[in-house]
């Protein structure tokens, strides 16, 4: 049964103190996986590092380079000549946000980068990515605009405009 009342709501000081929590995380994850990826593609098995782990490797940090970038963006602080807090930035741990997006792209990366070592195959899955995002893109912006209702003319606005079609 979901609580009563209305929902707790953070302040400014908190949402800048878990994005930054949030960031170290996500860096953190970055780093972990890229360097797991490096160390034993390239010490363990270098004669199978070819160009194509060149280009994987370039298209995971390029993915992770990117987000991370977004992500700090949105949770910029905004401080007064003072020193005072005005805003916060967008909550990175909000539910439902754009940022939920972000960190899922960082986290498909990251898994599938750590996958790839075993097997580049796993690279392939990193098209459900996109798949995603058209799905995300169909179901709030596209469908609703294809199939909505037409609106609805009143009777006498519809009489009025058949009779200036009449005239014409």
């Amino acid at each position: 049964m979901p609580p009563k009342g209305k929902a707790a709501t953070k302040g400014q000081k908190q949402i800048v103190e878990d994005n930054k929590k949030t960031l170290i995380f996500y860096r953190n994850i970055m780093f972990g996986a890229s360097a797991a990826y490096v160390v034993v593609r390239l010490l363990w098995w270098l004669e199978s590092f070819s160009w194509l782990q060149w280009c994987f490797l370039i298209f995971a940090s390029a993915v992770y380079i990117g987000c991370y970038q977004f992500m700090a963006f949105m949770a910029r602080a905004k401080y007064s000549s003072t020193g005072t807090l005005l805003d916060g930035g967008v909550d990175l741990n909000m539910e439902q946000g754009m940022a939920e997006h972000v960190k899922d792209v960082m986290l498909v990366t990251a898994v599938l980068q750590v996958l790839s070592i075993l097997w580049d195959a796993f690279w392939l899955l990193w098209l459900v990515v996109p798949g995603r995002a058209f799905y995300l893109v169909w179901t709030s912006i596209l469908a609703p605009w294809f199939f909505a209702p037409a609106p609805e003319v009143d009777e006498k606005k519809q009489r009025k405009m058949e009779r200036k079609m009449q005239r014409r």
